[in-house]
Order: C-alpha cells, then sequence, then structure tokens
C-alpha cells in the first residue's frame, strides 16, 4: 500500500467522510510545501432535514462541532505527516480566524484545494458541492511538501441551468452564473449580501444575529438526494 494510500486510510479512520490529494504548486501560499489534502466531513441527515426554514439551532450547533473535529483531524495529519519525515501546515479555523477566505493571501482556500484534488465543484452558492453529498459538509485542508498521488482537477461547474439555490437566497447574494476555476468568488456570488441577510435571518429564527443562514445548502437538488437517502 502506497504512502497516498495509507494517508487517506488515516484520514477516514480518524473522521473523514472522503479525502483527496492535489497539486497546488502554482497556487501555495507556503514555499516548498506543494501538495494539499483536503477533507471534508458531511453534515447529518437528519440536522439539513429540518433546515427548510434555515438556520436553526442545531445546524449551528453541528457547524461549530463540525469546524471543531475538522481542526483536530487536519492538527492529527500535520502530526502524521511530520512524523513520516515531511513538512506540513494544517489550515485549522483556530490558526486562520474569522478573515480566511476569498481575499486572504496568507493561506490557500479549502475549496480551492478541493476542486484541484477532483472531489467536486463549486454551486452558483459559492459552496463546494459533490454529487454524492451536496453542499451538506464542511471542508478543511493541510499543505504539505509529501508527494502524493493527486486527483484530476474539476475545472467547471456541474449544476448547468439548476437555478436552485438561486431562488432559495432570499438575500440576493447568487447570480445564477456558472462557476469555472478562472473565476473569482466575486464574480459570480455576493458575500455582503449574503451576510446581510444571514444577520437578519440568524436574529429572526434564532434570537441572535450571526452570519449564518444554509438555505442555499437544503436547497441543492443534490444535498436534497443525500438526505433522501436511507
Amino acid at each position: 500500500m502506497s504512502f497516498s494510500d495509507n494517508l487517506k486510510k488515516f484520514l477516514l479512520k480518524n473522521g473523514a467522510t472522503e479525502a483527496g490529494f492535489a497539486d497546488i504548486t502554482n497556487f501555495t501560499p507556503k514555499k516548498e510545501l506543494n501538495t494539499g489534502i483536503v477533507f471534508y466531513i458531511t453534515y447529518p441527515k437528519e440536522i439539513i432535514r429540518n433546515m427548510e426554514n434555515a438556520p436553526t439551532q442545531e445546524y449551528v450547533d453541528e457547524l461549530v462541532n463540525l469546524n471543531s473535529r475538522l481542526d483536530e483531524l487536519g492538527m492529527k495529519c500535520e502530526k502524521y505527516l511530520i512524523e513520516h519525515g515531511y513538512k506540513a501546515y494544517a489550515q485549522t479555523k483556530k490558526r486562520l480566524g474569522t478573515d480566511f477566505g476569498e481575499n486572504n493571501g496568507f493561506e490557500l482556500p479549502h475549496k480551492t484545494i478541493a476542486t484541484r484534488a477532483g472531489l467536486g465543484w463549486i454551486g452558483k452558492s459559492a459552496l463546494f458541492i459533490t454529487s454524492k453529498y451536496g453542499s451538506a459538509l464542511r471542508l478543511s485542508s493541510v499543505l504539505t511538501n509529501a508527494s502524493l498521488e493527486i486527483g484530476n482537477p474539476t475545472l467547471k461547474s456541474k449544476c448547468g441551468k439548476c437555478m436552485e439555490c438561486k431562488d432559495a437566497c432570499l438575500g440576493g447574494a447568487i447570480s445564477g452564473k456558472e462557476w469555472n476555476y478562472k473565476l473569482k468568488r466575486n464574480d459570480f456570488y455576493d458575500d455582503k449580501k449574503c451576510e446581510k441577510y444571514a444577520l437578519e435571518i440568524s436574529y429572526e429564527n434564532l434570537g441572535k444575529a450571526d452570519t449564518v443562514c444554509g438555505k442555499c445548502i437544503f436547497a441543492c437538488p443534490h444535498t436534497q438526494k443525500y438526505i433522501k437517502r436511507l
């Protein structure tokens, strides 16, 4: 069994739903760390099933729980790589803080690594989507200099003419334009509109303003297929 196989087995054994590897030579913010390791954990079906009037408190609680689990897994992965003689940097939420994302030049978005690893694509909602789980998942990643068996990059969307997330977004953040690897997030999605509406609906539903919503997660047909599977 190759080191790539052993590493993936390690990640899945420690809680990842899926994992993949990507060549990030042209994207890496960390010199010499040219391989991206990305993994995700899915939301439980029962929590997403109750998201028609999103957000819900159980969704928010699970979001915090998944972030914690992903951070823990990232650090385990970093330690695993270092123990095997490689350099590694886990892009944990604790390290990256709240400013992590599209406009932060110090780290590489998990979604970028995930598409480069071929695990899925970016939806019109700017969320990472897989055919099996829709957008009902959260990502994390580790940068390393280990030579791994990389996936085939996903370069364009598989959303087609679907507008379910756009129709579900009452904040008007989703333009309906399809993603491809050349686009910046703000070319097809307005994060300020998303944040504005999320603050309003979270206060209405939860009694506390927060930047959480989740309507687009629930609306995605791939998410719906996932939560309807037995």
